[in-house]
């Protein structure tokens, strides 16, 4: 029996993408190499419709570039090096489920503090830095790059941290504690603060995969670095 013949158009349908995004998964060595008509047209199988189906659901799992070595490590064969990325990425998905559980005490710790708004309650620089044992530098560095921004009073300067930005602050420290860039951390904070605390819930980690935690707003996938700033 003759295998059908699928067009880019007929495997991107099926998953609402573009017809250039199949051909670009298959430059990328994410689908297997399509044979070619006369005319030089791609002639893909059901072979590359199940693989971009795997693909597809590999990446809601484990983000796009796990996902695009686990496709190629399947495509060459290679059964070690296959099995000793999925150990990385269950490692880094257990990495990241701990680190959305330290920032869900963080937010637990932080509940019942005084409501956004009373300047009583605002910390100076000096005394959120001692709480996070960390440097004021670094605190007016995650300013900078719009992880905090605390209130500055209109005659002296000086800057105040309320409870909303402390808590912002305490998240901010956990995830550097993890391992992620302060790019990242900038979009997972502002989803937080758009999003208020929400209830114990399935969640995107800031690493973009889905995992089973408390206290984490929904963002977008970050890579790691091994920095602690």
């Amino acid at each position: 029996m003759t295998p059908r013949i699928l067009r880019p158009v007929d495997l991107a349908r099926e998953h609402g993408l573009s017809a250039q995004a199949v051909r670009n998964y298959e430059e990328d060595g994410i689908l297997p190499p399509a044979g070619r008509s006369a005319s030089g047209y791609r002639r893909y199988t059901a072979l590359h419709a199940q693989a971009l189906r795997a693909f597809l659901a590999l990446r809601a799992g484990y983000g796009h570039r796990t996902a695009a070595e686990l496709m190629r490590a399947a495509g060459r064969d290679d059964d070690e090096a296959l099995f000793r990325l999925i150990d990385r990425a269950h490692a880094e998905l257990l990495h990241e489920r701990d680190v959305l559980d330290q920032v869900a005490v963080a937010l637990g710790d932080l509940t019942a503090a005084p409501a956004p708004g009373d300047r009583r309650a605002e910390l100076p620089i000096g005394a959120l830095a001692h709480q996070l044992g960390m440097h004021p530098a670094s605190l007016r560095k995650w300013e900078d790059a719009g992880i905090l921004r605390p209130n500055r009073d209109p005659v002296t300067g000086r800057r105040g941290y309320p409870p909303d930005v402390v808590r912002d602050a305490h998240v901010a420290r956990q995830l550097r504690r993890g391992g992620y860039p302060l790019r990242r951390i900038e979009l997972f904070v502002g989803q937080l603060r758009a999003a208020g605390t929400p209830p114990p819930s399935r969640t995107s980690s800031p690493n973009g995969a889905s995992v089973s935690g408390t206290g984490a707003a929904r963002c977008s996938r970050p890579e790691r670095t091994s920095t602690t700033t």
